[in-house]
Parts: structure tokens; sequence; C-alpha cells
């Protein structure tokens, strides 16, 4: 440089971005270049914003240039002032995860909270970016971390859709504001279920997320997973209690969305549900929980303890059960017309009803281990009760039930 300044060279020259010397060496982090251009040449004219109303300070913050935000402090040529998007030093920083500059900006507090063009301050950004030591350095400033941006978008909700689970739960442990007034099209359940955050639905649920929240759509979470078809996560909010008697703006349940999507999977879980927690709720004072041999679940069984009479419900909806017999049986089981036509919906040819009874058996017998009853027993009791003895007679034989 020293060459080019003898040389005669245009010490104030500018490229088409409008940086000049000044802002390439606080970019690049060149101490001696800024200490020459300043200090030597006296050329503090050239800390002026560039194209994007960035400055040198604004340049080096960007870049996480600790030791040449300090020399452009001792030089007196630090600045409050915000580039063209509305951006201080402090969101740049924030922005880009350096931590160790957010620490040396901090003591000017003032801007701690302030916000850019999109609304955003800089703990927002330092979440968007996933920046986590820069969010527990801003959160022990005291940022405030319910101030959303313009699109009324919170940093919780920012930190949930793009799956920050450690992130998310930092905002929880710090009192975050699950439920904001104004919510915009989903809340962070809404967020965490899209894009399939177990974690971060897990966490959410147990900080007391509301597990009916609707979205615009009037959509609760339930609703969502059902209609993605995904399995884990409709599992998680069965076992949250969340109603399952809610409808959308088509007037649709979250079983009416599964059974459209052709999730049968889903269907059978939400039919699973629907009747395990009526029997909860009729039996409430007298509900034991579930032995350890069969835990809450309302997935597909594939357990070894009920291998056996899996195969012979098999048997029964397979060889035996005759076309809408099924239908008969799950009414005298207490199967709503609802429940009925959704499994009915799965349709696969003319043979759908013996896969639909084999569904509908399976349902029933998940029911039966809730209760803790013994479901061989029980199963040829009701096959009597309803009229079917010649099922009861062909579907388990002597040796059967005195396996049970």
């Amino acid at each position: 440089m020293l060459m080019l300044v003898r040389a005669g060279a245009d010490q104030r020259a500018k490229n088409q971005d409008g940086m000049n010397a000044l802002h390439f060496a606080a970019q690049s982090n060149n101490v001696r270049i800024v200490e020459y251009l300043i200090q030597d040449l006296h050329l503090k004219d050239l800390d002026q914003p560039d194209e994007k109303g960035r400055t040198p300070f604004l340049l080096a913050a960007e870049r996480g240039h600790v030791e040449m935000i300090e020399k452009l402090i001792f030089l007196e040529l630090h600045t409050s002032e915000k580039d063209k998007e509305g951006n201080t030093a402090l969101h740049l920083a924030a922005k880009h995860g350096h931590s160790s500059v957010v620490r040396l900006l901090l003591p000017d507090r003032e801007e701690m909270n302030e916000t850019n063009e999109n609304g955003e301050t800089p703990f927002f950004l330092a979440v968007t970016g996933g920046h986590e030591e820069c969010c527990k350095v801003l959160l022990a400033a005291g940022s405030d971390i319910n101030i959303p941006n313009k699109l009324n978008v919170s940093a919780l909700q920012i930190a949930t859709q793009s799956g920050h689970a450690s992130l998310v739960s930092l905002l929880l442990s710090e009192n975050v504001d699950l439920h904001r007034n104004g919510e915009p099209k989903e809340s962070p359940l809404h967020l965490a279920v899209i894009n399939n955050h177990v974690t971060v639905v897990n966490s959410l649920l147990s900080a007391q997320h509301d597990t009916n929240i609707l979205n615009q759509r009037q959509q609760t979470p339930l609703h969502v997973a059902a209609d993605l078809g995904n399995v884990e996560l409709v599992e998680t909010l069965l076992k949250a209690g969340c109603d399952l008697k809610v409808v959308d703006k088509h007037g649709k349940t979250a079983l009416a969305v599964a059974s459209r999507g052709n999730h049968s999977l889903i269907v059978d879980m939400l039919i699973k549900a629907e009747r395990y927690y009526a029997w909860r709720e009729k039996h409430s004072e007298n509900v034991r929980d579930p032995t350890t041999n069969f835990p809450l679940t309302f997935k597909q069984d594939h357990s070894q303890e009920t291998k056996h009479i899996r195969s012979l419900l098999w048997h029964l909806a397979y060889h035996q059960l005759k076309a809408s017999k099924w239908q008969k049986l799950a009414r005298s089981w207490d199967f709503t017309e609802d429940q009925i036509r959704a499994i009915e919906e799965q349709w696969s040819g003319k043979d759908s009803f013996r896969e639909h009874g084999y569904r509908a058996l399976l349902i029933w017998l998940h029911g039966t281990l809730m209760m803790q009853d013994t479901p061989v027993k029980h199963l040829y009791e009701e096959l009597v009760r309803t009229g079917f003895p010649e099922l009861a007679a062909g579907g388990c034989t002597e040796e059967d039930w005195k396996k049970f």
C-alpha cells in the first residue's frame, strides 16, 4: 500500500459497491493498514457507509473481528448507525454467530432490543441462525425473547420450524410466551409437527403447549400429523391427551382426515384412542393403569405376547367372517358409525371386508388389553353374545383356549 500511495494512487478510491481501502482493511481484519490509513495518512473521512450502508465498523462486526473492532473503537471509528436494512453492529454480529463480538458490543445496551427493517432484534437473528452461544450471551444481558418480527413470527417459531431442539429448550427455560395473541398461520407445535421434529414436539408438550390450538385452517396439530400420515407424531399427540372431537374448517375430525388420506395405520390408531379415552372417561373412578406387559400405545401391535391371539383373529377375519358381518360385530362392541366408515374407506377390492374385519378385531383387542381383560376368553364370550356361536366354535379350538 505504501508503494501505491507514493506512486500517487487515489487514497479515497471506491469500487462499484462503494467500498474504499478502510472498508477492505476492516473486513479482512488488517489492523496495520487501518493504523496506517488513519494515524499516518489521517484519512478519517474514509469512515463512510458503502452502497449497502455498512461502515468499516459494521463490516468488522459482521465478520467477527474482535481485534479490529477494538482498534476502531480506540480510533473513535465505532458507530451506532444502521445499514440500509436497519442492522446495527450488534445485529450483524448476532446474525453470524460471533459471540465474542456480541460480548464486546453489549455495554451499549440501548441497541439490544432494537429492530431492523424486518422487525428483527439481534436475539431474533441469533435464533434464526441457530447460534446458541450468542443467544445465551444476549439472554444473560436481558434481551427480550418475545419480540416478533414484522410478520408476527416469534423466535420460538423460528427455532421450532428449524428443529433447533437445544434452542427451543433454552427458550422454554426462559419462560418464552407459548401462546401469543395474533398468532400467525401456525403455532410452534404446528410447525414442529409439519417439519417432523419429534424432539421439539416433546419439549413443547412438556412445557404445556396447548395440544388443541388451531391454525388458520382450523386444524389442530393432530389434524396435521394425521394428514401427513406421521405415525410417531400421532402417537405422541394421542398420548398427550389431545381432543379427538375437534373439527377443522371443513367439519372433519383427525380421523376423517386420516381416512380421506388413506392412512390406514393412523385411522386404526385414532379409533383405538377414541375408544380407549371413552372407556377411561366412563370408568374414571375404577380405571387401573395399563400393566407393564401392555403399556399404553396406539401403534400397530407386533409383540410376542399377543402373537397367538392375533393369528386367531387373522384366521377368523380371513376365513370365517362373511362380507358385512364384521360391521355387526363392530357395532356390538360400540364402534361408532364414523369409525366403521373410516375403516371401510380404505378400499382395495371386493375382498376388502376381510382386511377391514381383521383391523376391527385388532382394534377390539387393543381395548381388551388396555382393560386388562383375558382376550381369548373375552372373544369367545363376545362371539357367542353377538350371535356368532359358529365363529366362536370354529375360530378357537379347545386347545387354543387352554393356551391362555
